[in-house]
């Protein structure tokens, strides 16, 4: 098998600064999770600070055989969490494996 085969991993450390409540994160990180989703069809998990009202981190990957458009993907996903106006990033971190 020739093809090259690329792994995008995105991490993003959010800041969720309406949340009150654990519930109230949970409703916040699946309507972020269930979006991204449906536009992108990448896998999601949350991860980190779970006990944490508003923190969390969230990691998307996906596999591709071109890293160009993995990269450009990630990028639209970034975009959609922030301009979703529901979490402010913290920090990202993209990786290609």
């Amino acid at each position: 098998m020739d093809t090259k085969i690329h792994v995008a991993i995105l991490i993003l450390e959010l800041h969720i600064p309406d949340a009150q409540s654990l519930k109230s994160k949970r409703q916040v990180l699946k309507s972020i999770k269930d979006k991204v989703r449906a536009k992108y069809n990448v896998s999601v998990a949350e991860f980190g600070d779970l006990d944490k009202w508003q923190r969390v981190n969230l990691g998307f990957s996906s596999i591709s055989t071109d890293q160009d458009h993995l990269r450009d993907m990630m990028q639209k996903i970034m975009s959609m969490v922030e301009g979703s106006g529901e979490a402010l990033i913290t920090s990202q971190e993209l990786e290609f494996v």
